[in-house]
């Protein structure tokens, strides 16, 4: 099928992309994206289904075999070249990942698109740095080396599609494997768009793109028998379900997975700077970000005083068409995460906690079908409340004070999730304490979201296993073989 580019820099309808091509699904039937701000048709992508997965493994299977043998500079000049196109076209990424998500276009232009491309740029590096090591004996030459997994099922999520899918792909072609991508069934648009901008350069099934549900084509894909590799990012539910078909066939995973992420201030902080951070932690990306700071431990000595500024920058936060340049906070990227940070909003009230800011669903002028919510603080939070325990993904934060170094790292740590940590603090010897004795796979440290290009980032406990944005990643998309030569001649003598 032919995918040609509407006004708006999009297509009316993607076909899956397999061996190289747009092609329709098995069943033909597709499923509708929308624009959460507006309630807005924007494109039909197709509902896959098994045999669909079947076509696009066989293709990577293939594909696979060929670029397995290929040269680190074949590798860097592939990922070099695509980390081009997509800041060539950087401003129309933005605008698709915009329109489909609710997400400001301020944070895709400044973090999604430019991190995306940073991911082709780091790995296209790594291509030159896949090696092992040497180890001498007396009698023997001893090395390992790492070879390529083979076919990697990919599955990202809808909150950040465009970065996860560089996150994936980036060091699964780098370490020379093929990939077969499930994006979500929500939240694509921007993915399917460079695919289509990409698939010149792309040897035929080397990168393969099947849409559709979780239990059609998640399912299929995860327990196929040719599948080498799973990479996951998404809930701790669906992980659950994706561990168990990757078990069919003794598969490994990279799970990375929800958060709970405490964010402790102490009494020296920085306060203007640690409250532009929870605001940060609280909004970004409309709260649907994993790593968010959604509990906040705030010394009982300067408590009162970050409440008061952080309302008051939530309160002067711009709320409204995330096309605009200048709003700060859209909407959420659909009606079932709408739905979901509601009965939060209503729970929250019911275990006895205080709505300090905000509150309820938020009302954009012109945008009535939008799906917008005010940003959250809730104050009078215990460790029992379910708010407190579990991942909203949305514009909330619960708020409590603690006077104790030990109870509040003991708090901290009482969690089921271990993505990440944020600590404040002047003295440098306290907030490497602190850091240091925190479960968590990233601490920001004086600076919340401080996201550097090369860091890996993954969980501890139910936020999953493995590592991926960093030069790590390498380790989990490879097979690590060791060779041992024998440098003695004759028999050892054991046997005669």
């Amino acid at each position: 099928m032919e995918t040609s580019v509407k006004e708006g820099g999009y297509a009316s309808e993607y076909g899956h992309f397999i061996d190289g091509a747009w092609v329709g699904g098995h069943n033909g039937e597709t499923i509708a994206l929308l624009n959460p701000a507006t309630g807005a048709h924007l494109s039909h992508i197709q509902s896959g289904s098994a045999p669909d997965v079947d076509r696009a493994v066989a293709s990577a299977k293939d594909a696979a075999a060929q670029w397995a043998g290929s040269s680190p500079e074949a590798r860097q000049e592939l990922l070099t070249e695509i980390a081009s196109r997509i800041k060539a076209k950087a401003l129309d990424y933005a605008r698709l990942e915009t329109l489909n998500n609710g997400k400001p276009i301020s944070e895709a232009v400044m973090l999604d698109i430019p991190l995306a491309a940073g991911q082709f740029e780091l790995f296209a590096g790594a291509a030159f740095h896949i090696h092992g090591e040497t180890m001498t004996y007396p009698d023997a030459l001893g090395f390992t080396f790492r070879e390529p997994m083979g076919v990697c099922a990919q599955i990202i999520p809808w909150n950040a599609p465009f970065l996860m899918f560089a996150a994936k792909v980036a060091p699964a072609l780098a370490a020379g494997n093929a990939v077969v991508m499930k994006p979500s069934e929500m939240v694509c648009l921007s993915v399917m768009q460079l695919m289509a901008d990409i698939a010149d350069i792309l040897p035929p099934g080397l990168v393969n793109v099947v849409t559709g549900y979780g239990a059609a084509v998640g399912e299929s894909l995860v327990s196929h028998p040719d599948v080498n590799k799973v990479g996951f990012t998404g809930s701790v539910a669906t992980a659950r379900k994706i561990m168990n078909y990757a078990s069919a066939n003794i598969i490994p995973q990279t799970l990375e997975l929800g958060g709970k992420s405490a964010h402790i201030v102490c009494a020296d902080a920085d306060i203007p700077a640690a409250v532009e951070s929870a605001i940060m932690s609280t909004v970004l990306n409309k709260g649907e970000v994993c790593l968010s700071g959604s509990r906040l431990y705030l010394h009982e000595s300067i408590a009162d005083e970050f409440l008061e500024r952080m309302k008051r920058g939530l309160d002067n936060l711009i709320q409204g068409d995330p096309l605009d340049p200048t709003v700060q906070i859209g909407a959420q990227a659909s009606g079932a995460q709408m739905a979901k940070i509601r009965s939060y909003l209503s729970l929250g009230i019911e275990e006895g906690a205080t709505v300090y800011a905000g509150g309820d669903v938020a009302h954009v002028e012109g945008l009535d079908a939008g799906l917008f919510v005010q940003p959250t603080i809730f104050t009078d939070v215990s460790p029992e409340m379910r708010i407190m325990k579990e991942e909203i993904f949305g514009p909330v934060v619960c708020a409590t004070t603690w006077s104790d170094e030990v109870e509040v790292i003991k708090l901290a740590n009482q969690s089921r999730y271990g993505l990440a940590a944020g600590v404040w603090s002047k003295d440098i010897v306290r907030a490497h304490r602190i850091a240091q004795k925190l479960q968590a796979g990233t601490i920001f440290v004086n600076r919340y979201y401080n996201l550097k290009l090369g860091m890996p980032i993954g969980g501890y406990k139910e936020s999953g296993f493995g590592r991926e944005f960093g030069l790590e990643a390498i380790k989990y998309y490879t097979q690590l073989k060791s060779v041992v030569v024998n440098m003695t001649e004759g028999p050892i003598g054991l046997y005669g």
